[in-house]
């Protein structure tokens, strides 16, 4: 695929080594809590057609993001590589929108033949963007809490296998006149780690129970307490597109995910929900069905934006 000759030499290649889609349904959640935010992070207008994002190389070996128009010819080419077949991904000159510098998201591949990946050198009058770079894994903050929450999504049924009878579930529902919680309900919720993230010495590894530290007076962590109130609050004032996305999952449910200042929800409409907390470096909580997830869940489904 040639680059556009303003930022890229003229008949100078991109060597493609991957594509996402950057839509209201399907937006790398490491740039923002919904797609307008994402696409504000990369400069361009949030048009309801959406684009694709192309991750390549120049025959310098620096890193390229190509935003296209084509969105149709992106997914064609993100699902045949899905399914392990081989696709020629050129989009058309007339469909590049634009050339940024840098990857938005961590490559472990690379183009043969060419040099290692690199930003590309700045010229001498260059003013543009710097060059986009994948969050630090090494810390906690927005962006990594928006990965780990797409990752327990994806890998749902393992993380789900780790919650059983005896495990402590935090509350869904609003908290009682006088703070408690309802009787039989757990006031505290383990929480396990965060893909991505190492447990400090001591504490329990990727993925094992552990506990928060909330008064058991409450009932409900307030981290927790504010992302479900929040999620309510969507209900009646509809959020911008895509802070509210859902996947297809087995057995005729859903996969939401939902974000907003702060947090993140992922939840199954058939099961329970998973919480994670810019304030809880690491933790995920699990968050019980009770009698009040289920609406919520189904009502935030009605509100999400769905893949075509």
């Amino acid at each position: 695929m040639a680059a556009t000759d303003d930022t890229v030499a003229d008949d100078d290649a991109l060597f493609v080594l991957t594509a996402v889609l950057l839509t209201p349904a399907q937006f790398p959640s490491v740039l923002g809590d919904d797609y307008v935010a994402a696409c504000a992070a990369l400069g361009l207008e949030p048009y309801a057609e959406g684009y694709g994002l192309v991750l390549g190389q120049d025959s310098a070996g620096a890193r390229w993001t190509v935003v296209v128009e084509d969105v149709s010819l992106v997914a064609v080419a993100i699902a045949s590589w899905d399914c392990g077949m081989e696709y020629d991904l050129s989009p058309d000159d007339r469909s590049v929108v634009c050339a940024l510098p840098g990857w938005p998201l961590a490559l472990a591949v690379s183009a043969p033949g060419v040099p290692e990946p690199h930003d590309p050198l700045p010229g001498p009058d260059d003013e543009g963007p710097a060059p986009l770079t994948p969050p630090d894994t090494e810390v906690w903050g927005a962006p990594q809490r928006r990965l780990g929450a797409d990752e327990i999504a994806l890998q749902w049924a393992s993380w789900r296998e780790q919650m059983d009878d005896e495990t402590a579930f935090e509350r869904s529902e609003e908290p009682g006149p006088d703070g408690a919680a309802p009787a039989g309900e757990a006031p505290e919720a383990p929480a396990g780690e965060a893909p991505g993230t190492e447990a400090p010495a001591g504490e329990p590894s990727a993925g094992e129970a552990r506990s928060t530290a909330e008064p058991a007076a409450s009932g409900q962590h307030p981290g927790v307490r504010r992302a479900l109130a929040a999620a309510r609050a969507y209900v009646g004032s509809p959020p911008p597109p895509g802070r509210i996305r859902s996947a297809f999952a087995p057995g005729g449910a859903r996969t939401l995910r939902a974000d907003g200042p702060g947090w993140s929800l992922v939840a199954r409409t058939d099961d329970i929900a998973f919480v994670l907390l810019d304030e809880e470096p690491g933790e995920i909580i699990p968050v019980g069905r009770g009698p009040e997830l289920p609406g919520l869940l189904k009502s935030l489904d009605e509100l999400a934006v769905r893949p075509s």
